[in-house]
């Protein structure tokens, strides 16, 4: 049997879990009895129904695409799915970072909601 050794560059690499399971969720996840799972999702599948009311602080943003850049975000975003559709309602700092620097996915932590909460986000 031989033996291979595979050199990667070690900049602009991003770590990123894989697992298996049955219901696709991490090990741990909680997804079982309902608890939140951290998954990444691509940004163009999070709907973000208050994006219109409220504005970034620039310098925010600036200060976590420097940060996303060099260490890579270390807090996923709080996203609600409804019904297969994700909404994210935090973390908008943080989004707007992601899509500035053309990142196509955002670390996610996904709660699972009833359409009465999503309702009771939008109020």
């Amino acid at each position: 049997m031989a033996n291979f050794v595979l050199q990667l560059p070690t900049s602009n690499l991003r770590i990123v879990p894989v697992y298996a399971s049955s219901n696709g969720a991490p090990p741990g996840s909680g997804s079982q009895n309902g608890g939140p799972v951290v998954l990444e999702l691509p940004l163009e599948k999070i709907r973000r129904p208050l994006m219109r009311t409220r504005a970034n602080d620039p310098n925010k943003v600036q200060e976590l695409m420097d940060s996303i850049r060099q260490i890579g975000l270390q807090v996923p975003i709080d996203v609600l799915e409804v019904d297969g559709v994700y909404y994210g309602f935090s973390g908008c700092h943080r989004y707007e970072a992601h899509q500035r620097l053309g990142l196509p996915t955002i670390r996610c932590k996904i709660r699972r909601g009833t359409k009465e909460t999503l309702r009771h986000h939008l109020r």
